[in-house]
């Protein structure tokens, strides 16, 4: 929708029923990561989807990808500018590779309003325990999720590997600014439900997972959400992932009034089913909309 040339979707598992309709879309190239994909790619699939991740956006960048700039974005992710996406980057100037794009994370189960990306200005830990003063110290920047965002890279530039959240050119991590005015919404919570569906993956292979660092040193006290969830699972169960969950990611009144009162609340209306609707005009399905 915001007019991207070239979007090449890897599937890490078999979707018969989206597949084709994605792959009849003239700008999306649908590449079905199966047992024979690896096979021609003569790399034995790695373990970790963060590795399969990395391994496939390195792939797109090295096979003439089509664009003057490419991204490596999930699927619960979503570019968001008020004005052009295209001009915006153009603007970059030309010694310029990498531009990051931050994040901002979702309120519970909605797709307008999100937490805005806290900057780490010495004041960002302070922010956040006044924003969830019994868990605060356990989420960076006020996030479930990363804080580092995303990165385009110009194309056309020899021995660059992309990894999720920077890319590497010749073995060096590549460094560029933010990419003002663009905003990286990422729906990584759901209402309840939906986020305690997928908190079981996440503790023990994705963002929850126990090698992950506290978001505050452990000098200071800090432990991770790994350890966090544990605990709360061993002496609560539910009741105290509940209560976690009702504090730093509902989307209550009582949170948007507190991240509003300091700016940090954003309204980033996503019309989902729309845009699916204009991109796939055939298909029957569409995202409900929670949002109010």
């Amino acid at each position: 929708d915001l007019g991207a040339h070239r979007l090449y979707l890897f599937l890490d598992a078999p979707c018969p029923e989206a597949e084709p309709v994605l792959a009849d879309h003239p700008k999306i190239r649908v590449i079905q990561c199966d047992a024979q994909y690896w096979k021609r790619r003569g790399i034995q699939r790695p373990a970790k989807h963060q590795v399969r991740q990395s391994r496939n956006a390195t792939h797109a960048y090295r096979r003439r990808p089509e664009v003057d700039w490419l991204a490596h974005i999930d699927v619960d992710e979503f570019l968001w500018t008020a004005d052009d996406m295209a001009n915006a980057l153009a603007a970059l100037p030309k010694a310029q590779n990498v531009a990051r794009v931050r994040p901002a994370e979702s309120l519970g189960g909605s797709f307008s309003y999100f937490k805005a990306f806290i900057p780490n200005d010495g004041k960002r830990e302070e922010t956040v325990a006044a924003l969830y003063p019994e868990f605060g110290t356990y989420v960076k920047g006020g996030f479930l999720s990363h804080v580092t965002g995303k990165v385009f890279v110009r194309t056309g530039i020899e021995n660059v590997e992309l990894r999720i959240h920077r890319a590497f050119f010749d073995g060096t991590p590549g460094d560029g600014t933010d990419l003002a005015g663009v905003d990286l919404l990422h729906c990584h919570v759901g209402n309840w439900e939906d986020w305690l569906t997928a908190y079981r993956y996440r503790v023990e292979k994705g963002s929850y997972r126990a090698e992950l660092s506290p978001a505050l040193p452990r000098t200071l006290g800090g432990a991770t959400l790994h350890e966090l969830f544990t605990l709360l699972e061993e002496e609560e169960g539910k009741t105290g992932l509940r209560r976690f969950y009702d504090e730093v990611c509902a989307d209550t009144p009582s949170l948007r009034e507190r991240l509003s009162g300091r700016d940090l609340l954003l309204h980033r209306p996503l019309d989902l089913a729309g845009a699916i609707s204009k991109q796939f005009p055939t298909w029957q399905k569409c995202v409900p909309d929670r949002d109010n």
